[in-house]
């Protein structure tokens, strides 16, 4: 009796599930799907990217001990859970950003093939679409990311076990809304997107560009293999690399614009993007801008091949259509209700 009763209950439980999911509009379950994917994607790889902003931000402390010295100093002085300082923050906005990155990124898609059916659905609708979406997704997250940058920057130092290298002692951030509190009370608006331009300029050509070059090499994928998970993860990765490289510069400005306020070292000041971008060639040199960018490859790889795959199986159990079969379905949808308008 007891088990019959568990099983009504879980094929109830079941049954339930099924019908939030079936009552879902598939934007919705796009939103879900990437921030779940995101979400995981960044913790799996949030020690390499804290290192990598110590790179970017801290050059003289951690360019010269490399990446094993970096992470063994972190590891001594701040434990493990140093590798993870910043990462509620970046967890709290990758979650909104990749939910709205690939949801927008769906839906400018269909717009575009709706508002112009003669447009080609090759790669360079991928890159436009790709595009917007990143721009979409960064306008709407932004703070978020400087508030991650901030935390992250923050080091502490071993013998006096405090935070070093700041202006003032006020400027210690002691978590994600006392970082929110402080920034806005001092800059307003205006200082939660600090840094902001850079990353337009930034994720426009490498939202763009990662998703061009995925379609592209799955152009080029024999048929029976398209919907191999590995062969998937190897396109992913390999245009995340592609795109990261052409844009890395512009992720160094706008990390050292963000944390600005916060070295004692800087005596001028990082004003626009391209004037920020000559100070640091002149002053730190070109290979500055892409300081941490082998960093950022190790991190790629698996950040991209974990989001693919989570993103994949979220969508597998949420039940949302392939990319093609959702404009074929809202197409023949517009298209069966135009002879009613039009007779009526």
């Amino acid at each position: 009796m007891a088990k019959k009763s568990e099983e009504r209950e879980t094929g109830g439980n079941g049954m339930f599930l099924d019908g939030i999911i079936e009552a879902m509009p598939v934007f919705a379950k796009e939103l879900v799907a990437g921030g779940v994917a995101g979400g995981v994607a960044k913790s799996a790889v949030a020690p390499l990217e804290r290192v990598k902003i110590l790179f970017q931000t801290r050059r003289g402390e951690f360019q010269s001990i490399g990446l094993l010295g970096s992470i063994k100093k972190i590891a001594k002085t701040e434990g493990v859970s140093g590798f993870y300082r910043g990462n509620g923050a970046s967890v709290a906005r990758i979650v909104p950003y990749a939910a709205l990155h690939y949801m927008a990124y769906e839906q400018y898609r269909r717009w575009i093939i709706l508002s112009y059916p003669d447009v080609g659905r090759g790669p360079v609708l991928d890159l436009v679409a790709g595009s917007f979406a990143g721009g979409t997704a960064v306008l709407f997250t932004y703070p978020l990311d400087l508030v991650r940058t901030k935390l992250a920057y923050q080091v502490v130092d071993s013998s006096k076990m405090n935070l070093q290298g700041l202006v003032r002692s006020e400027q210690v951030y002691k978590g994600i809304v006392d970082c929110f509190s402080k920034t806005y009370k001092e800059s307003g608006l205006r200082g939660l997107y600090r840094g902001v331009a850079p990353s337009l300029y930034g994720i426009f050509p490498y939202a763009g560009l990662k998703f061009y070059f995925y379609e592209e090499m799955k152009l080029h994928v024999p048929e029976e293999d398209k919907k191999n998970i590995m062969v998937k993860l190897v396109c992913g990765s390999v245009a995340g690399l592609m795109g990261q490289t052409f844009t890395y510069p512009l992720d160094v400005v706008r990390r050292q614009m963000q944390v600005e306020r916060l070295a004692t070292s800087n005596s001028a000041e990082l004003k626009g993007t391209m004037e920020s971008l000559v100070m640091i060639v002149q002053k730190q040199g070109w290979k500055q801008l892409f300081s941490g960018l082998s960093i950022n490859y190790l991190k790629v790889v698996p950040s991209v091949a974990i989001g693919f795959t989570i993103y994949d199986v979220m969508k597998l159990f949420l039940r949302v259509p392939s990319r093609d079969d959702s404009v074929i379905e809202v197409v023949t949808n517009k298209r069966n209700s135009q002879p009613s308008l039009h007779s009526s």
